[in-house]
């Protein structure tokens, strides 16, 4: 693509993540020893930033973290990857969200997560008036009165909103789901958001409640979406790969498919080069750049 790189603003989760890898998670009471251990940038919305950010494109982060030893860290390490985070606003008083992550030899997880305290501040401390600027808004629904607020904003000025709808409470997808032009959920979500149904199903529900598309990550079964004056909905194969990592492949997947938006792909090659992002993070928990993905296209 020739041009200025297109922008993609990413509001949600920023997560200082504990990462620990042993032999198999352990039914309690249990004690175990950790093969390895890492510290780093974690949460949905700083993990797709970091995606575009390694796949070209600009980014911007909007989010807010606690005045704690955590937060101030987490910002300047997430600056590292070529995020913009001069939007991220310290919440006085406030914790930092952290998590804990367990991960087995073939990459399976477990996350115990503390989503902060004191976090919820009013959306008009971030800089809406720059929504504008750019090609792409995805949010999370960690801080939902933002997002609500940011969807809204950018249906209004035609700006292409993707909602990562990951494990969320019932009346948090309920209230974004609409306000979304991409409702790409998790399967629990999508359970959540439509319990009882088929994903089929559940993803023309999302449709009738006001997206204009929703998709449904399953792993290594793929991905099933539906878009608006569909039939039914399409899926877009896995790329096969060795999973030693899976924390962290459905945000990538969601970054990669912003800017993919964000760069004017079509539906079914956004969807397959969102694909190969995400499958390449679960292969060994690093977020690709966008070479890697290029080969992982072709080949």
């Amino acid at each position: 693509m020739s041009g200025p790189s297109p922008l993609v603003i990413c509001l949600g989760h920023l997560v200082a993540d504990h990462s620990f890898w042993v032999e198999d998670v352990p039914q309690p009471p249990a004690k175990q020893v950790a093969r390895r251990y890492g510290l780093g940038v974690g949460g949905l919305a700083a993990n797709a930033a970091i995606a575009v950010a390694r796949l070209g494109g600009q980014v911007r982060f909007w989010g807010r973290v606690g005045d704690d030893s955590n937060g101030g860290t987490l910002a300047e390490e997430l600056a590292g990857y070529g995020v913009d985070t001069s939007a991220v606003r310290i919440a006085p008083g406030a914790r930092t969200p952290v998590s804990a992550v367990l991960l087995d030899p073939v990459g399976e997880r477990v996350v115990i997560a503390f989503r902060g305290e004191g976090l919820d501040l009013d959306p008009e401390v971030l800089p809406m008036e720059r929504l504008g600027e750019a090609q792409a808004l995805l949010c999370d629904p960690r801080w939902p009165r933002a997002a609500e607020a940011a969807l809204r904003a950018a249906r209004a000025q035609g700006i292409p909103s993707i909602l990562d709808a990951e494990k969320s409470e019932a009346r948090l997808l309920a209230a974004l789901v609409p306000l979304t032009d991409h409702a790409i959920f998790s399967q629990p979500g999508l359970q959540i958001f439509a319990p009882g149904v088929s994903p089929a199903e559940g993803l023309r529900r999302a449709l009738a409640a006001g997206a204009r598309l929703a998709a449904v990550t399953r792993g290594e079964n793929g991905t099933l979406w539906l878009a608006e004056g569909m039939e039914a909905p399409a899926e877009t194969p896995a790329f096969r790969v060795e999973a030693t990592n899976t924390s962290g492949a459905g945000d990538v997947f969601h970054g990669a498919y912003a800017l993919a938006l964000a760069e004017g792909m079509a539906l079914p090659e956004a969807m397959r080069f969102a694909s190969a992002a995400g499958a390449l993070r679960a292969q060994d928990g690093e977020t690709p750049d966008r070479a890697a993905v290029e080969v992982m296209l072709q080949g």
